[in-house]
C-alpha cells in the first residue's frame, strides 16, 4: 500500500548518466575506415604435403613389401634348390642367389611387380585417385635440367668419396665380372631400381613424412632409409651408405622444391647412368674389370 500523496506508478529518478559520472566515452569507429575492433581470423597456410594416403598406409605397404621380399626369394631359393641345384642346402643355393646377376634381377623384378600393383590398388582403390596424380608423377618442363644435376651430383659426390675411406671389394662390385651380367644390372640400376625407390621414398613416404613434420624433416628421414638399404650391397661400409644417403637428400630436395617424383627420378637414374657409363668405357664395355 503506498504512502498518501503518491501514486503507486509515480516513475523512480533514474540514475545518472555516464557521460554525466564522467566516464570515457566508448571509441567512436570511422564509418570510413576499416573495422578493427573485430576480431580477425587468419587461416591457417595449407599443408607443405597433402597426400590422400597416412602414414599407416605407407607402414602397410613397407610390411607388405618386407614380407613380399621374404616369400618371394624363399620360393626362389626352394625352386632352385628343387630343380637346379638339388645337391646344395638351402643357404648355399640362396648365396648363389645374391651372387648371380640374372637372378638377382628375376628376383627383384618378382619383388617388383606385386609391390606396384598393391601401390596401385592401395591408391586407387581406396581413395580413387588416379595413382601417378596421388604419388605426383609428373615429367618437369626441362627435364634436361635435371639429368644434368645428376651428372654434376655424380662427380661432386666423386671429388667427396676421394676423401673418405670407400670400400674397394664389395659385393655390388663382383656383379659386374662378366659383361652379359653388368649390362643387365646396368638396365635395372639405371631404369628399374630409381623408378622403384623414387616411388617408394619420394612419393609416398616423403610427403606423409612432410606433411607431419616439415620438409625438412620429410627430406632427411627419407634419405636416411634409402642409405641405409644399399649398406649390405657395398659389405656394411658407413662411407658408401653416406654418400647414397647424400643422393637421397639431393633428390629429396628437388622433390621437394618441384613437388613432382618425375623430376627426382630424373636425377636419381642420371646419377646411377653417369656411373654405369663411365664404367663402360674404363673397362672397355666391362671386358676389363
Amino acid at each position: 500500500m503506498s504512502s498518501p500523496g503518491h501514486s503507486e506508478f509515480e516513475p523512480i529518478a533514474s540514475t545518472p548518466a555516464a557521460e554525466d559520472l564522467g566516464a570515457p566515452e566508448a571509441p567512436q569507429q570511422n564509418p570510413a575506415e576499416p573495422n578493427t575492433m573485430l576480431p580477425t581470423f587468419v587461416p591457417a597456410p595449407p599443408p607443405i604435403e597433402d597426400p590422400v594416403f597416412s602414414g599407416w598406409d605407407v607402414l602397410l605397404l613397407t610390411l607388405l613389401t618386407v614380407a613380399t621380399i621374404f616369400v618371394l626369394n624363399v620360393s626362389l631359393v626352394l625352386f632352385l634348390q628343387a630343380f637346379r641345384w638339388p645337391r646344395l642346402g638351402f643357404a648355399e643355393v640362396a648365396l648363389r642367389v645374391t651372387q648371380t646377376p640374372i637372378l638377382i634381377i628375376l628376383s627383384q623384378l618378382l619383388v617388383y611387380i606385386p609391390v606396384v600393383v598393391t601401390m596401385i590398388v592401395l591408391v586407387e582403390g581406396k581413395y580413387h585417385v588416379r595413382f601417378w596424380e596421388a604419388v605426383r608423377w609428373s615429367w618437369p618442363r626441362s627435364p634436361w635440367t635435371y639429368l644434368g644435376l645428376g651428372v654434376l651430383l655424380f662427380f661432386a659426390l666423386l671429388l667427396l668419396e676421394s676423401l673418405l675411406p670407400m670400400p674397394q671389394d664389395t659385393p655390388f662390385s663382383h656383379l659386374f665380372d662378366r659383361p652379359r651380367d653388368a649390362y643387365l644390372l646396368m638396365i635395372l640400376a639405371v631404369a628399374i631400381a630409381p623408378l622403384m625407390e623414387e616411388l617408394f621414398f619420394r612419393g609416398f613416404l616423403y610427403p606423409v613424412l612432410a606433411r607431419r613434420l616439415g620438409a625438412a624433416w620429410g627430406i632427411v628421414l627419407t634419405a636416411l632409409p634409402f642409405g641405409l638399404l644399399h649398406l649390405q650391397q657395398y659389405g656394411w661400409a658407413w662411407s658408401a651408405a653416406f654418400i647414397i644417403f647424400l643422393v637421397g637428400v639431393v633428390c629429396g630436395m628437388v622433390r621437394a622444391s618441384t613437388r613432382s617424383v618425375g623430376a627426382s627420378f630424373l636425377v636419381h637414374a642420371a646419377y646411377n647412368g653417369t656411373q654405369m657409363l663411365i664404367a663402360v668405357v674404363a673397362t672397355h664395355g666391362f671386358r676389363h674389370m
